[in-house]
């Protein structure tokens, strides 16, 4: 186990906040978010019951997801490290008029060592940003009740991907900004399911998110050779 600082890229949380003003603008670096939220809120919500639930969202950014959780669930908590980001998540979840939202710089690991379990955690598109990602999976699974839920989203790790989310999605489209993935840093699902087992997870679905760069739309799909997503049950 590592120190919990240890697992922190600082040089990361420096390129989040540097995009902090644009993170809810739908022409910004990052509109693609704004794109693909809608679909994987309706994943999460189909797949686990939000009615009066406490939620978390693991590496909220500026809140995007964290909101639409909030428009279902009792309570949510977003967590992150990238404090210009937690900033823009509560001025805009006061322009939204959410008094069920609270936002805290907090690592998941030293969350997960307070008494607050949630029902339903998500961690999307965090891991590929953290030194040790699987510390993170465990932190998670110790954050959430005994038949909660867990859902994580991240990229798969070969050559197609790099295609796909480095050159095709940074150079070619610009959906997302230069330098946003190390290819390094992707994770197989197959690396993802050991490290949710070993975090006494067990896997209910797996299911892969593409884009179509002809409408500019996200959709579900058996293909997981790049975008996929994780549903957890904690045992």
């Amino acid at each position: 186990m590592h120190a919990l600082n240890e697992n922190i890229n600082q040089d990361e949380i420096d390129k989040f906040n540097q995009f902090a003003e644009q993170w809810w603008d739908p022409n910004g670096d990052h509109a693609s978010l704004l794109k693909l939220n809608p679909l994987r809120f309706k994943y999460i919500s189909d797949n686990s019951n939000l009615k009066a639930k406490e939620c978390l969202d693991v590496g909220c950014g500026g809140g995007i997801l964290t909101e639409s959780l909030a428009s279902k669930a009792d309570s949510v908590v977003g967590i992150d490290m990238a404090e210009k980001l937690l900033k823009v998540a509560e001025n805009h979840s006061k322009l939204s008029k959410l008094d069920n939202v609270n936002y805290i710089k907090i690592s998941i690991e030293e969350y997960s060592k307070g008494i607050n379990k949630a029902d339903v955690l998500t961690c999307m598109e965090m891991l590929e940003h953290v030194p040790f990602p699987e510390q993170i999976v465990m932190a998670c699974s110790e954050s959430v009740i005994s038949g909660g839920h867990l859902f994580f989203s991240t990229i798969n790790r070969n050559p197609k991907s790099f295609l796909m989310a480095i050159l095709g999605a940074e150079h070619i489209l610009k959906i997302i900004p230069k330098g946003t993935h190390e290819y390094d840093q992707f994770i197989k699902p197959s690396e993802l399911d050991q490290w949710g087992r070993k975090a006494n997870l067990t896997l209910k679905k797996l299911i892969g998110v593409t884009y179509n760069p002809f409408n500019e739309t996200f959709s579900l799909s058996k293909d997981v050779s790049v975008n996929y997503m994780m549903h957890f049950i904690k045992n």
